[in-house]
């Protein structure tokens, strides 16, 4: 039973990195991305107006003015891309 919940959990944890990774490719509505695991080839070949706004051991933020740019970060090799600035689904309170 244990393992069953576990294994529930992982599949449920892998369909939603999917889920945002899909809708990271296909919308530019996230204001800037996130890079996990980029590695050094990666670093070293950034598309031309990315910009690195944030970084650590696993991952880099990345943010560019341009659309496309999940699909720039792939191209340059990126293995995972997630959205990164996005506000959720709470409304803004002032």
């Amino acid at each position: 039973m244990i393992i069953r919940a576990g294994l529930m959990c992982a599949i449920i944890v892998a369909c939603w990195i999917g889920v945002l990774a899909a809708v990271m490719y296909v919308s530019d509505a996230a204001p800037a991305a996130v890079v996990m695991l980029p590695s050094d080839s990666f670093m070293a070949t950034l598309p031309q107006g990315v910009a690195i706004t944030g970084q650590s051991a696993i991952s880099v933020t990345l943010s560019s003015e341009k659309g496309g740019l999940a699909a720039a970060l792939y191209a340059a090799g990126a293995a995972l891309v997630l959205p990164a600035g996005l506000l959720g689904c709470a409304p803004l309170t002032s």
